[in-house]
């Protein structure tokens, strides 16, 4: 049975990206395409490169960068032994995801605080753009 190749408009509908995605991916080389025709102008993509894509998709929404998934990648490639380096690649991801929850909090407390501050406040000026420009730690 021959394997079915997909032309790149194809690839980035059923992917659900955009054809300028795929591009930046292949100048990354986070993705390559399986072959060209016509003089290698037109790029055309196998279902592998479905499941890079999908692969790329979903590390995204577990927080990797690029850089990070492209190593992903790579390990998902080796045959054996790759199992340890993942899992210390997910921990540290863990700690840097528990690392932003806490800044988060930090912010949603402050900007709780900055509304409550601007309810109770009949000045004329802001007090939510007072405490921005006049907070020397400007990450909270």
């Amino acid at each position: 049975m021959k394997e079915e190749l997909y032309q790149i408009g194809t690839l980035a509908e059923r992917a659900q990206v955009s054809i300028q995605t795929i591009r930046y991916y292949e100048r990354i080389k986070l993705l390559l395409p399986k072959s060209r025709k016509d003089s290698k102008k037109t790029r055309l993509y196998d279902d592998e490169s479905l499941k890079i894509l999908h692969f790329i998709k979903y590390a995204q929404e577990l927080s990797f960068h690029l850089e990070e998934i492209k190593e992903l990648l790579i390990l998902r490639c080796e045959a054996t032994g790759n199992c340890e380096k993942v899992k210390m690649k997910a921990v540290e991801k863990l700690d840097s995801v528990k690392s932003k929850i806490e800044k988060f909090k930090g912010i949603e407390k402050s900007l709780k605080k900055f509304i409550n501050e601007c309810e109770e406040n009949k000045a004329k000026k802001c007090p939510i753009i007072k405490k921005i420009e006049n907070n020397p730690n400007k990450y909270l």
